[in-house]
């Protein structure tokens, strides 16, 4: 199998063509164990930050590894879909096998809705907290909905300013925590998100704050956990029925 290639320096803008194809072997090998560095893992007990400044806008993709083992843990993607009448632009992250974000699921009827959480700085990431996977495409941070009938944003991430990813992945079977610190713009149908740092704990199962670079996270006030779903969303009702649950244009 082929070596996969290291995070580059700027994301990479694919068609989306060959972007599902490039997530799923992308994610695939990652969690056969595909690794350029396998032997080169950290062993002192600390907290590795890695500052970065990523700007993933229209059809983007950003290849996230953690520990920088040459293995993909996570991708954030921009992604633009046209469904019949129905626009639809989101910002995801998808996990490699095997890994997890911090989020909830909501029901509605016969569907479920995947939310990747806004976390707060200081906010635990841990084995207390709930983390999900498994969502169409990915976790969803924030998707924007267009028809002729009229339109709606929804998710946590919606113009969002160093807020963070909380990230469960796996490193030779064990469990590791980690996060990602990102800022989400949106203006009408364009979606720009800007990851600025990640950072995760060499110890196994030991948990970490959001925004910890070395003992603590600076500035930590509130460990609450995970944010609550965006107060301003339209309703699952509206998402589950598509065009016909959005409301006409120049209402909310």
């Amino acid at each position: 199998m082929k070596r996969l290639p290291r995070t580059s320096s700027a994301p990479l803008i694919l068609p989306q063509s060959v972007q599902r194809r490039l997530n799923m072997y992308a994610l695939a090998a990652s969690a056969a164990g595909v690794s350029l560095l396998a032997s080169a893992q950290p062993t002192e007990a600390k907290v590795v930050y890695t500052k970065t400044h990523q700007v993933i806008g229209t059809n983007g993709i950003y290849a996230l590894d953690l520990n920088h083992d040459g293995t993909i843990d996570f991708l954030i993607q921009e992604w633009t879909s046209v469904y019949s009448e129905l626009g639809r632009n989101a910002l995801l992250v998808q996990e490699a096998l095997g890994n997890a974000v911090a989020g909830s699921i909501v029901k509605h009827s016969s569907q479920s809705f995947h939310f990747a959480s806004a976390l707060k700085v200081g906010a635990q990431i841990g084995s207390r907290e709930r983390f999900i996977h498994g969502g169409y495409d990915g976790e969803e941070m924030v998707a924007v909905f267009v028809s002729d009938s009229g339109g709606g944003t929804f998710g946590k991430w919606v113009d969002r300013k160093n807020r963070y990813l909380g990230l469960r992945f796996k490193v030779d079977g064990k469990t590791h925590y980690g996060w990602a610190r990102m800022s989400v713009k949106v203006q009408g149908f364009d979606i720009t998100g800007t990851l600025t740092g990640y950072a995760y704990e060499t110890v196994p199962n030991k948990g970490i704050l959001a925004g910890q670079t070395e003992k603590r996270a600076d500035g930590a006030r509130d460990r609450r956990g995970p944010t609550s779903y965006d107060s301003h969303a339209p309703s699952l009702g509206r998402l589950a029925r598509g065009t016909q649950g959005l409301p006409p244009k120049g209402q909310p």
